[in-house]
């Protein structure tokens, strides 16, 4: 997904955004509305935070180089999740356009 379509998505209030970094990370900064899920995480976490297994969900991490977005997208579609997608530019591309973040948890 790019960054333009996530942000449309977001404005429509239309998927869920998943921050798929550790804890830390997450509460330093995270995009607009974002749950924080880890893979190793979303066995045990998921059904809490992400109830509906059909609603859009779009997880991204730092950039197309990590690993741990992808990582969450495969975990959730093994869990049952029906539309997961990958924000792959991640945090550090949604950051270098000056699109709002915010911070804490």
């Amino acid at each position: 997904m790019s960054r333009d379509e996530l942000r449309a998505a977001l404005e429509a209030k239309a998927v869920t955004v998943v921050d798929a970094l550790p804890a830390a990370p997450y509460r330093r900064r995270h995009l607009p509305g974002a749950v924080n899920l880890t893979a190793f995480d979303a066995a045990g976490s998921a059904g809490a935070l992400l109830p509906d297994r059909s609603a859009a969900i779009v997880a991204y991490s730092t950039d197309a180089g990590c690993d741990r977005g992808p990582a969450l997208v495969a975990e959730l579609t093994r869990l049952g999740y029906a539309d997961v997608r990958l924000y792959a530019d991640g945090i550090e591309d949604w950051a270098a356009a000056g699109l709002p973040l915010e911070t804490g948890a």
